[in-house]
């Protein structure tokens, strides 16, 4: 008896679906929010990450979306005529589009149109490399495309039938689709959950050791793989670009006879609009920067945009419940500052949502400051050691103990 086959409905228009380097024109609209990017900086980079090449870029202003097209029909013949003339073969808009309004814009430009939620899916699909960060992708990619199945059978018009009729084939066939795509979510899951399980028999075995567990976070780009590999001398792939990294790597980190090995964890970069759906995705690796001990919440000192940069930083923390743990901010790309921006001290303090936290400056490609972090980490590593011996050595701890031995001696 043949097995019946069944088929994933078709990915939306992605730039890994598109030729390389594909022409694209940028649309970013400005919604009242605070540092609005006009220029499209970060989107530009985000295209160039995956492969894509930008060819224009428009910017305009809305008090609030349009239900249908997002911006005003006039916009939209600005951008056809735009994509036109430069050759464009993909506009990609810096906000998430609802599946309703991707459908009706790629009908009126003619052209497949995606948004930044898309974009970065598409790059961390590219960038993941273990089996836990394909798994993590593969399921924030479902959830998506589960969200945009009305899009893939536009061309099977629902049909009212005859009476009691209940709808025609493209009806049917989304059904089906969200069914399949369903059980694909499902899978996964329980799959990931096996992945999780892993990981924290990881983490107990790091805990009956009593390794002090420091991760590292921060948006992405700020150079969190060059410092992981400036403290632990590894070769943890780094590059200048935006989401280097995607896989937690955890190495032991040598402090010094007093204070011993600590284990450093670099995780993946976060960004501003980051999809909810890859941030739950996700977990799995997020739950180091949850479960450490101390966080370095790692800055790139020399991109202006940086209080906006760490503002997210600190709201996914508070997302995944990482924002009560401890952290040192580390200002790196020292080397990339002017002589007048460069700071009087390399140790200091400043203010991070009303903390008064402390900071240190480092350049991870030149390795200034570095020596003054690790002796930072090894005076946390050591101070954290004493914190747990010194209920050991408390009056309480001592009769409490002293009634053990006393109870093993009876018996």
């Amino acid at each position: 008896m043949g097995a019946a086959t069944s088929h994933l409905p078709p990915t939306p228009p992605s730039p890994t679906n598109a030729s390389p380097h594909a022409c694209v024109v940028l649309v970013g609209v400005d919604l009242g929010v605070p540092h609005f990017d006009r220029e499209l900086i970060e989107l530009g980079l985000l295209a160039e990450t995956a492969g894509m090449r930008p060819v224009a870029r428009l910017a305009c202003k809305r008090p609030a979306p349009d239900a249908a097209l997002f911006v005003g029909r006039g916009k939209v013949e600005e951008i056809r005529l735009l994509a036109e003339a430069e050759g464009a073969q993909e506009v990609l808009f810096d906000q998430a589009l609802s599946p309703v309004q991707q459908r009706n814009l790629e009908r009126a430009i003619g052209l497949p149109v995606n948004d930044r939620t898309l974009l970065i899916l598409e790059i961390f699909a590219q960038r993941a490399r273990s089996h836990e960060g394909k798994l993590q992708v593969e399921l924030a990619r479902l959830q998506y495309l589960s969200t945009r199945l009305v899009r893939r059978w536009s061309h099977l018009e629902r049909q009212q039938g005859g009476i009691g009729g209940r709808g025609g084939p493209g009806e049917t066939q989304i059904e089906l689709d969200r069914r399949m795509i369903g059980e694909a979510i499902k899978r996964t899951k329980e799959r990931l959950t096996k992945v999780k399980r892993q990981r924290q028999t990881q983490r107990r075995q790091r805990e009956r050791r009593q390794t002090f567990a420091i991760s590292l976070v921060g948006y992405t780009n700020a150079g969190k793989s060059s410092l992981f590999n400036a403290l632990v001398k590894a070769r943890a792939y780094a590059a200048d670009q935006l989401f280097a990294t995607l896989d937690t790597t955890t190495r032991q980190l040598y402090l010094g006879e007093g204070a011993g090995s600590a284990s450093l964890s670099d995780t993946v970069g976060f960004i501003r609009d980051l999809p909810h759906g890859l941030i739950e995705a996700f977990e799995a690796t997020l739950q180091e920067a949850a479960d450490a001990d101390l966080l370095l919440h790692v800055v790139d000192a020399a991109n202006p945009a940086f209080p906006e940069q760490m503002a997210e930083v600190q709201r996914v923390l508070r997302e995944i419940g990482a924002d009560q743990v401890p952290q040192l901010v580390v200002f790196n790309k020292l080397d990339a500052l002017a002589p007048g921006q460069r700071p009087q001290l390399l140790q200091d303090t400043m203010d991070v949502g009303g903390q008064a936290l402390a900071r240190v400056f480092v350049s991870a490609r030149t390795g200034e400051g570095v020596a003054l972090l690790r002796q930072s980490l090894a005076e946390r590593v050591q101070a954290a050691a004493m914190d747990k011996a010194a209920p050991e050595s408390s009056p309480d701890a001592i009769g409490h103990n002293a009634w053990l031995d006393s109870r093993d001696i009876d018996e």
